[in-house]
């Protein structure tokens, strides 16, 4: 039988390589409960009630290592807004495109009002 810890760190150490548009290679590892509680800490009761602001958070945090240089968990608000500033606009959108796939051609349909299945 495995133990749950041995489950827990197979799945915490799963990460992905992306390249975003200025040809940074960008490490990621898809956050889990506990990461977010952490990122909640770090930003304080008001800017987690910030969607947008949160939402980059969440994307930036992500990132764990750019170019196989390690990058530390942000762990205030400061650091957070120094790794969104060293991502930039290409990062940013290359984590957000890659952890946010386009939706489904279903959902796409069912958004434009279109959910008979009649082809757009």
């Amino acid at each position: 039988m495995t133990r749950p810890s041995v489950l827990l760190n197979g799945i915490a150490s799963t990460t992905d390589e992306i390249t975003d548009s200025d040809g940074r290679h960008l490490t990621l590892r898809r956050m889990h409960a506990l990461d977010k509680l952490r990122l909640f800490k770090a930003v304080g009761p008001e800017l987690a009630q910030n969607q947008p602001y949160l939402g980059l958070a969440l994307l930036a945090c992500s990132v764990t290592a750019i170019d196989g240089v390690p990058v530390p968990v942000p762990i205030t608000e400061a650091q957070i807004e120094a790794l969104v500033a060293r991502l930039g606009d290409a990062g940013m959108t290359a984590v957000a495109a890659f952890l946010e796939p386009p939706p489904a051609d279903d959902a796409v349909r069912t958004q434009s009002g279109n959910s008979a299945g009649t082809p757009i």
